[in-house]
């Protein structure tokens, strides 16, 4: 075998990196030697000579990173051009779950999201949605059982099932929740965990259906409670949820190698200019972190923590991923290999990726909406002018209840830029059924409307404004574009980003779709929208029915906290 005679120096190695500081992720400390590397695989450190040399310059060579939990939708571009974004952030490996994609295109979805991430400079492993629909309260494009999922297990890069959101299910023992995790167990894969604001006892059922993650962890005391109890905890810093800073002073010398990183959801402008997981390393070092411990953490950690044994290190039979970090400190990354090969070079990638352009039709035309007319969108108050107002909480997830009076004429709510109180609209896309209207408070727009295709998580339409004729305008453009964003003032679209992909992403390259950020930002400021927050992600939270207080779905306004849907008029 060639890599046991390269190892034994029988061979010359193909590729061999002199002259780097390597981290060491198992001691905690750096050495120095000659990284040996044949087909693509770590054979030897110390004295060797290879057919072609990489000096590394002194430099540290650190592993390859590891995002542990990713939805590669909220990107807005593909598997494959997501790689060009971050692996010049150093990351090498995604463990991804395809949840987005799956609630507008079932099966098709899942299987679009494999077959982009083949043959790209990025390991990209799957762990299948566990919850297509999310929730009863709102109508998703698909429905996904266990008999629909068993077949991907087979697949080589699922890891297993992912996140398990629907807690009452489990709780309860219902077939269908318990039908999935049996086919993830009897396939010997991996069951991710999704444990939002739930206490010990929870944890406890958790992990007796072998649940051992957690990503939802917002304190350091359910970081503690998951952690005593055998679990995983991936600490989150994303567009929306930061959960980074809170949660660092639970990690200790004794518990630190039950702790990776995830960034969960975010977006492309930040990930070209923050970065993924080498952001989480640079915040953790300046709040105080020993470099190797965040380094570990991004690497070692979420290796074995999703069963990827020869990831994560740079020793002997493992992958050759590895990265030139200028300093330790700052984090500063110059080079990234994957295999042994450069494939991105102070900041850039050095690849590039084929287009496919056979994507099933029902994919690129998801949207089945009904005509939207002033009628559908009517807020009628019977008795006085006391409302439910959805109140938003500018960079988070939760919302809050707002019991105000409101500005009604001939029996029906007026919106008020004064007041900034605005007509939210949610309307289902899948099959051309229902309309839910609310109101919502703090997005500040002084004029226009603004839609997206992007609602978690059955991602139907969700429109805000300050008027009816321009909401509509905006939500028949969304229609016209088959998904996508969409800026609209006095009748005219400001801005757009076509997202033909299941009304999630798009095909085009992700400097396409920063300069169309760039005017959708533009058109926000003109309508004005705060730049204390992006409305857009905001907007894309407010129709999900699992995160308190109150939220608006195609169905109409829930009430999270007793969990049953509420009137508008109070």
């Amino acid at each position: 075998m060639k890599q046991l005679a390269v190892a034994s120096k029988r061979q010359i190695a193909d590729i061999v990196v002199k002259n780097g500081k390597i981290v060491n992720v198992f001691t905690h400390d750096i050495i120095e030697g000659d990284i040996a590397i044949t087909d693509g695989k770590i054979v030897g450190i110390g004295t060797y000579d290879g057919h072609t040399i990489i000096d590394a310059q002194g430099k540290y060579v650190c592993p390859g990173l590891i995002d542990g939990h990713v939805h590669i939708e909220s990107s807005m571009v593909t598997p494959s051009e997501f790689a060009r974004v971050i692996v010049p952030h150093g990351i090498t490996t995604a463990i991804t779950d395809p949840h987005e994609i799956a609630n507008v295109s079932g099966t098709k979805g899942i299987e679009f999201m494999l077959n982009d991430s083949n043959n790209i400079p990025l390991d990209v492993y799957v762990m299948l949605p566990s919850c297509v629909p999310a929730t009863d309260f709102e109508h998703a494009g698909a429905t996904l059982h266990a008999e629909h999922l068993a077949p991907f297990f087979s697949h080589p890069r699922v890891l297993g099932l992912a996140e398990v959101m629907d807690y009452p299910s489990l709780l309860e023992g219902k077939q269908p929740m318990l039908a999935k995790l049996a086919a993830a167990m009897e396939a010997n894969k991996l069951i991710d965990g999704h444990l939002a604001g739930l206490d010990e006892t929870a944890v406890n059922v958790y992990r007796s259906a072998n649940v051992h993650t957690d990503h939802e962890c917002v304190t350091i005391d359910e970081a503690i409670a998951r952690i005593q109890r055998g679990m995983y905890v991936l600490i989150r810093e994303g567009s929306v949820a930061k959960d980074l800073n809170k949660l660092l002073p639970a990690v200790n010398t004794y518990n630190a190698r039950r702790f990776l990183f995830c960034t969960d959801d975010k977006h492309i402008d930040e990930l070209v200019t923050e970065g993924s997981i080498d952001h989480h390393i640079r915040l953790a070092i300046q709040a105080g972190m020993n470099p190797l411990t965040a380094i570990q953490m991004a690497t070692l950690n979420a290796a074995e923590c999703y069963r990827l044994y020869t990831k994560g290190a740079i020793a002997p039979g493992y992958d050759a991923d590895f990265l030139f970090v200028e300093d330790l400190h700052a984090f500063s990354i110059t080079h990234v290999y994957k295999k042994g090969k450069l494939v991105a070079q102070n900041g850039r990638a050095t690849f590039s990726v084929e287009k496919t352009n056979s994507i099933d039709k029902a994919i690129t035309q998801s949207i089945h909406a009904k005509e939207i007319t002033k009628q559908h969108i009517q807020i009628p108050f019977l008795h006085g002018n006391k409302a439910n107002v959805i109140q938003i909480i500018p960079n988070h997830l939760h919302t809050k209840r707002l019991m105000t009076e409101v500005d009604v004429e001939h029996g029906v709510f007026q919106p008020s830029v004064e007041r900034d109180l605005l007509k939210l609209v949610v309307v289902e896309r899948h099959r051309g059924l229902g309309v839910g209207v609310g109101i919502v408070n703090g997005f500040q727009l002084k004029k226009g409307a603004i839609a997206s295709s992007i609602a978690h998580d059955s991602h139907n339409i969700i429109a805000t404004g300050t008027n009816d004729n321009d909401i509509i305008v905006a939500i028949e453009h969304i229609k016209h574009i088959n998904g996508g964003l969409a800026v609209v003032d006095n009748g005219h679209v400001l801005a757009d980003l076509p997202l033909e992909i299941s009304g999630l992403m798009t095909a085009k390259r992700f400097e396409d779709v920063l300069e169309r950020l760039q005017k959708i930002h533009d058109a926000l400021i003109t309508i004005g929208a705060s730049d204390e927050f992006n409305p857009f992600i905001t907007l894309a939270f407010l129709a999900l029915p699992v995160i308190p207080e109150l939220k608006l779905t195609d169905q109409g306004l829930f009430d999270v906290s007793s969990f049953q849907f509420i009137d508008v008029e109070a």
